[in-house]
């Protein structure tokens, strides 16, 4: 049987590698998104409003996929308002479809802050989980749009029959413009800022994070993991954490990173240096090095999210996955951490993106 993939978020870095992975195994393949991505060959865009169901239905009613793939969320002011907006994307991208009884999976992408919390509550004491984090570990009693996405999935499974898979990476790290929550692109740029300044290239987070292990889970395994628990029956109905498949220390990753862009790094010293405090004035010293290099973005903020990378380093402990349930089930999928910022690093060369 034909087997017809729409990607929800197709523009952004997880739905774009997606998008890719399964054109290349041979899937009819089409990507919703207000403002659609058409640079992906052989990608069939979809433009639509995820908060506008009749809208929905309309942009789609010549179409019945077989499998969906949730990757996009809207960022909002308020953990309730995210709740309200993120869950209605994901119920009305499924009640659109629900007449048609095509869809027979229905994947969603979350991601740590089901165990760590919601932005207003981010890793902070009482609520943090033994690591390394596993998918038997209980909600937190707090309000996460995550748990919400998660129910209109539980619920649309219920009543119209497709199977379903959640997928919960750490940090990803992949080529994407204009993406909320990028660390490895804002690293790239915060690296390229630091050469041309002189700055030293430092690290802006914790303690444990620096001293501790850590994991990350590069874009192109994300979608290989998606693809294998949508079509594995042993895999579905079941959660799932995604990482690379090795850990690290940052003390060791941030040198690496420094390395590459031949800067001088400067390590933890004792306090948190905001990312977002030390590119606070850095959009015009941007736009005169995008100038000077004839590079593609002048705008720092379409390819930096200084606030998220503050999110991830400035935990106060160490975080990774434990990925166990994946490989009992049959999933192999391995990618070298520093092989995925070096590549991602070469890749935004190649395309003009930093210099």
């Amino acid at each position: 049987m034909e087997k017809i993939a729409l990607v929800v978020g197709a523009t952004g870095m997880t739905g774009s590698n997606l998008a890719e992975k399964l054109i290349e195994k041979g899937w009819t393949t089409y990507g919703l998104a207000r403002n659609p991505n058409t640079e992906i060959a052989g990608l069939k865009p979809i433009s639509a409003d995820l908060l506008n169901e009749e809208d929905l239905k309309t942009k789609l009613a010549g179409i019945a996929p077989t499998h969906v793939f949730i990757t996009t969320w809207m960022r909002n002011d308020t953990e309730a308002e995210n709740i309200r907006v993120n869950s209605a994307m994901v119920r009305n991208i499924l009640n659109s479809l629900s007449a048609k009884k095509s869809v027979q999976h229905v994947t969603l992408v979350t991601g740590l802050k089901h165990y760590l919390g919601p932005f207003e509550a981010y890793a902070q004491a009482g609520t943090l989980p033994e690591t390394p984090v596993r998918e038997e570990h209980p909600r937190l009693d707090l309000e996460n749009f995550y748990y919400a996405q998660e129910d209109e999935v539980y619920a649309g499974a219920d009543r119209d029959g497709f199977t379903w898979s959640i997928h919960r990476p750490h940090s990803v790290i992949g080529k994407a413009v204009g993406n909320l929550m990028n660390v490895g692109t804002t690293l790239a740029v915060y690296a390229a800022i630091c050469k041309e300044t002189g700055r030293p290239f430092r690290f802006p987070g914790s303690g444990p994070q620096w001293n501790g292990l850590s994991d990350v889970t590069d874009a192109k395994l994300l979608a290989e993991h998606m693809i294998w628990a949508s079509t594995t029956p042993a895999a579905y109905n079941e959660a799932f954490n995604v990482a690379n498949g090795d850990v690290f220390r940052w003390n060791w990753l941030w040198k690496q990173i420094a390395g590459w862009f031949e800067v001088e790094p400067a390590g933890f010293d004792g306090d948190i240096h905001s990312l977002e405090k030390e590119m606070a004035d850095d959009a015009t010293t941007w736009k005169e090095i995008a100038v000077k290099y004839k590079l593609k973005e002048t705008h720092i903020n379409r390819l930096a999210s200084a606030w998220h990378t503050d999110l991830d380093l400035g935990r106060p402990m160490e975080v990774m996955t434990d990925m166990s349930k994946s490989r009992k089930l049959g999933f192999t999928g391995y990618q070298d951490t520093r092989d995925s910022f070096f590549n991602l690093f070469e890749k935004l060369r190649f395309e003009n993106l930093i210099p």
